[in-house]
């Protein structure tokens, strides 16, 4: 909204105000976000779409709809194909930005060009197309595209030290998917200099049935000097 501007002759395009948050404040949103899928899933309006990125722009849209309507949330807006930071040619599915204000977490100050968290998106299953794996949740075995991959290897949110992944159930349970995940990942760490490990396996935390929402969490390590990586998996059940 315009009335949270401040009106500067000489600095028309600063933002109102500094806002600091503690650290903490990233995990809160994790929670808003997960919170809001099953809304955001049983919406009667919601066009029934099931590709990928249709489904990603509109929890985009509705992310940013209900920051609007929470209080304490309105500082928040949610993008789409955001550019990664460090890789120019990449971008990242989702993130949230501030919104009318500056926030500084963990010291370092974020405007509202800055993504406060890397979140990819993932269908299960992943789709039978050309130049597409089935595994592609974990790793695409002719590129790049592999949801924890990206991460694991820096080429998405090299600068932060925790994203999150949401995955779109469309096929199967959870409880599916995670054996097959951990039997990609297991595949992946018996092979030669593969650098996965059994520690790349995100575990359980919590399964609400009746919202049919899963939630996990992996950490994954990463070369070159970047730091470790924790990831929060939400699988949305949309079957």
């Amino acid at each position: 909204m315009l009335a949270n501007f401040s009106v500067a002759t000489t600095q028309s395009g600063a933002l109102s105000s500094d806002v600091h948050l503690p650290a903490a404040f990233k995990g809160e949103l994790l929670e808003f976000i997960a919170n809001n899928l099953p809304r955001w899933r049983d919406d009667p309006e919601r066009p029934k779409n099931t590709s990928e990125t249709a489904l990603t722009e509109h929890l985009c849209d509705y992310l940013t709809g209900s920051a609007r309507l929470s209080p304490g949330w309105d500082i928040l807006q949610f993008r789409t194909e955001i550019v990664d930071e460090q890789h120019k040619g990449r971008k990242i599915d989702l993130a949230p930005k501030p919104c009318g204000v500056a926030l500084w977490i963990d010291g370092r100050r974020h405007t509202q060009y800055d993504a406060l968290m890397p979140i990819e998106c993932k269908r299960l299953p992943t789709p039978n197309d050309k130049d597409r794996d089935e595994r592609e949740y974990v790793i695409n075995r002719s590129g790049s595209t592999g949801g924890i991959q990206r991460f694991k290897a820096g080429y998405h949110g090299s600068t932060h030290t925790i994203g999150a992944i949401i995955g779109y159930v469309q096929e199967e349970t959870p409880i599916y998917w995670h054996k097959r995940i951990a039997g990609w990942i297991d595949e992946l760490a018996n092979s030669a200099h593969s650098g996965w490990t059994q520690k790349d396996l995100p575990g359980i935390m919590t399964r609400d049935q009746t919202l049919r929402l899963s939630r996990f969490r992996s950490t994954h390590d990463r070369e070159n000097g970047k730091l470790a990586i924790e990831l929060r998996h939400l699988w949305l059940e949309m079957n």
